[in-house]
């Protein structure tokens, strides 16, 4: 599927451009570390907002709907109860739940949006007019999520870890490529680095010829700064408080000291990257008359 229309250097999201040319467009992701609880979510959303993140991420589902009831009724031990599905439930939060969010959110001038994982929660959190919509890896495959979700006629950010070129060529298709932001991922949980990948970033990019990032679920930093020198125009990463905590995600999730660096090391990148332009900058000509030779004319 190699485009030979015009290319899409950037996406407006919220009051802000994501694409060539613009700023690293950094979200932190909260997701279900929040554990349920509305005070920590608050919690998380201060660390990005300290941080310097451009906007924090959630997860929606509508539990009976994603979840067959057998697997809803598998034993697993859990903060909530015995089964799967207290796991389940316990995580997902409510209206009053996101009223409070995008209160918290208006007041400390932090935009955020949410993973919508079946229709009902994209119809969910569209009453609270998020500026993008977000689609997981796992859900690139579910043509009739993404028409729906199309079909609120907001940017779509799409992560595509877990997925053949084969899916994502016909997620674009089904798409379009209209206010569409490709995030390339490696879905594990965490994701070691040899299995990274950072190179498809410009293969995707020179395939679809749209803005692609980068969603990061490995340990540590460096690979997420690299992205940034590869052509990712934004960056997803989950926050926690503390990676010791309860939670699936916590372990491949960001401290706030973590994600603090991320965003000072990807600015110093984008401040490094320049124009691909050779020249010589005016600092260097006091260095050249110090340490050229200089040779009398033949």
């Amino acid at each position: 599927m190699q485009s030979t229309t015009k290319v899409i250097d950037a996406v407006r999201i919220g009051n802000k451009w994501v694409g060539e040319g613009y700023p690293c467009y950094i979200i932190a992701e909260i997701g279900i570390n929040h554990n349920g609880d509305i005070d920590l979510a608050r919690r998380l959303i201060s660390v990005a907002v300290a941080a310097g993140c451009d906007a924090v991420k959630f997860q929606k589902r509508t539990v009976e709907v994603v979840y067959s009831a057998e697997e809803l009724a598998k034993p697993r031990e859990n903060p909530f109860g015995p089964t799967n599905g207290d796991l389940k439930r316990g995580l997902e939060f409510g209206y009053d739940d996101y009223r409070l969010i995008a209160r918290y959110c208006r007041e400390v001038k932090m935009p955020w949006f949410a993973s919508c994982w079946d229709e009902g929660a994209v119809d969910f959190i569209d009453q609270f007019d998020p500026p993008c919509f977000k689609i997981a890896s796992a859900s690139l495959t579910d043509d009739v999520l993404l028409r729906h979700v199309r079909s609120k006629g907001k940017p779509i950010i799409l992560s595509t870890g877990m997925s053949t070129i084969e899916e994502i060529d016909h997620a674009v298709e089904v798409l379009g490529r209209e206010e569409l932001v490709l995030l390339h991922a490696c879905s594990a949980y965490p994701a070691h680095y040899p299995k990274l990948n950072l190179r498809a970033i410009p293969t995707l990019r020179n395939r679809y010829q749209v803005p692609v990032g980068y969603s990061g679920h490995e340990t540590g930093l460096p690979a997420t700064v690299a992205s940034v020198a590869l052509g990712a125009c934004c960056i997803e990463r989950h926050i926690t408080l503390d990676r010791a905590m309860w939670g699936s995600d916590q372990a491949a999730s960001l401290e706030p000291n973590g994600i603090g660096k991320v965003v000072g090391y990807l600015r110093i990148v984008e401040n490094s990257l320049g124009d691909g332009v050779k020249r010589v900058v005016e600092r260097e000509q006091e260095v050249i008359k110090k340490l050229r030779r200089v040779r009398a004319a033949a």
